[in-house]
């Protein structure tokens, strides 16, 4: 089993930034990506970034590029995401995930195995 937490989660206004963490324990070395996903009321949970593990093979949805981040302290077993010039429409529940399939990372919450409580993110305009 592998276990996650996110923390970071907040109020801002519009165009300020916010840092998600995302730490992981247990089973660890069974992850093969990690992702962000958000879902807002009334809206099914959408992919935001995601990696593999061990670095590399990052992907942003379109909505987020040039604007968030995502990152990863393997030491730490931590996964980040540093979002910028934020919006009132990236409001959201923002949840990480893991995946152990070896592959792409993929855009598709089913695919992942394990999942974090949350942490809400809302952008005052």
């Amino acid at each position: 089993q592998v276990q996650l937490v996110e923390s970071g989660g907040g109020l801002v206004q519009a165009g300020g930034s916010l840092r998600l963490s995302c730490a992981a324990s247990g089973r660890t070395f069974s992850i093969y990506a990690m992702a962000w996903f958000r879902q807002a009321p009334g809206k099914e949970r959408e992919f935001v970034s995601g990696m593999r593990w061990s670095g590399g093979g990052t992907d942003y949805a379109d909505s987020v590029k040039g604007r968030f981040t995502i990152s990863r302290d393997n030491a730490k077993n931590t996964v980040y995401l540093q979002m910028s010039s934020l919006k009132p429409e990236d409001t959201a529940v923002y949840y990480c995930a893991a995946d152990r399939a070896i592959g792409l990372v993929p855009p598709r919450a089913r695919a992942y195995d394990y999942w974090g409580q949350g942490a809400q993110v809302t952008v005052s305009s």
